[in-house]
């Protein structure tokens, strides 16, 4: 499982031209489930994700969850963020988990962080095309892997 968290002023997402997701200020979340990932994953991720200190205090400072500066998670799908790029110039998509294991895994995992912060979690539409639009403030954005309930 990998999630791209970009802290942001503002994002929203459009899927196939209507708006499904949109927040202020606080996190924009990638993520995409694996092949053999499963809600522990979910659970794992979400948890780091709500305490991960990646807002400036009053001293600028990161210092700060989006629980203490109450921001909102736009949460999106994105299986090519599971690329295997190592042989050629075509990504493979074989680590990416089924279609109908992903989207039960993003929905869960959505649900897992609406949970544990105390903004809003709005979401894209799996499977769908999307355009996502964002101002990255900062820019910060992190990467997480979680496997096996590891977060790397």
């Amino acid at each position: 499982m990998r999630a791209v968290i970009q802290r942001v002023t503002s994002a929203s997402v459009v899927a196939d031209g209507v708006l499904t997701g949109s927040i202020e200020h606080g996190l924009m979340i990638l993520f995409g489930a694996a092949d053999g990932d499963t809600e522990r994953e979910c659970d794992r991720l979400a948890e780091k994700i709500s305490k991960l200190r990646i807002f400036e205090d009053s001293e600028g400072k990161t210092n700060l969850s989006i629980n203490d500066v109450g921001g909102d998670a736009l949460v999106v799908s994105q299986f090519t963020l599971l690329a295997d790029c190592h042989k050629g110039n075509r990504p493979s998509f074989v680590k990416a988990g089924s279609p109908d294991k992903a989207d039960s895994l993003y929905r869960y995992f959505s649900e897992a962080l609406s949970k544990l912060i105390s903004g809003k979690v709005e979401n894209g539409v799996f499977g769908a095309d999307m355009k996502v639009s964002l101002v990255n403030d900062g820019p910060f954005t992190i990467v997480l892997d979680c496997i096996e309930g590891n977060i790397l």
